[in-house]
């Protein structure tokens, strides 16, 4: 298993994941459930009207983390908008929920991929393992 598919597995296990951007200053978490592979990148999706998505156009470093069974995952990067359509399609058709609320072709669906990414993997009982995505 890839780097990147352990990391969203665990992601997709925990459900629900966290993510920091920031607002000027101001640091903003929400929680997120998208984590797609597409051509071996870490993808998320979201709508461009929203904050997140101007906050991310804005300043593309963000931090994201998940906790289960104990265990935590902590995912450093850079959030990169991929503008295809292909990419839009294949979350979509990941996350088949989503369908309700967006469209690949309603200009508002947007797919972030992650850039210069580590993966920590914690524990209160292991050492921390980091790996790059």
């Amino acid at each position: 298993m890839t780097n990147i598919e352990r990391t969203v597995s665990f992601l997709k296990e925990a459900g629900t994941y966290y993510l920091a951007t920031a607002d000027g200053d101001q640091p903003r978490v929400r929680p997120f459930g998208t984590a797609h592979v597409f051509e071996d990148k870490l993808y998320i999706q979201t709508g461009k009207i929203k904050d997140v998505a101007k906050q991310i156009k804005n300043n593309h470093k963000v931090e994201l983390c998940a906790f289960k069974d104990g265990n935590w995952i902590r995912v450093c990067g850079e959030l990169i908008e991929d503008d295809r359509r292909e990419a839009r399609v294949s979350m979509l058709e990941a996350y088949p929920g989503l369908k309700k609320m967006y469209d690949a072709d309603d200009g508002n669906t947007v797919v972030f991929y992650l850039k210069n990414a580590k993966a920590s993997f914690c524990s209160f009982t292991a050492p921390t393992e980091t790996v790059d995505l």
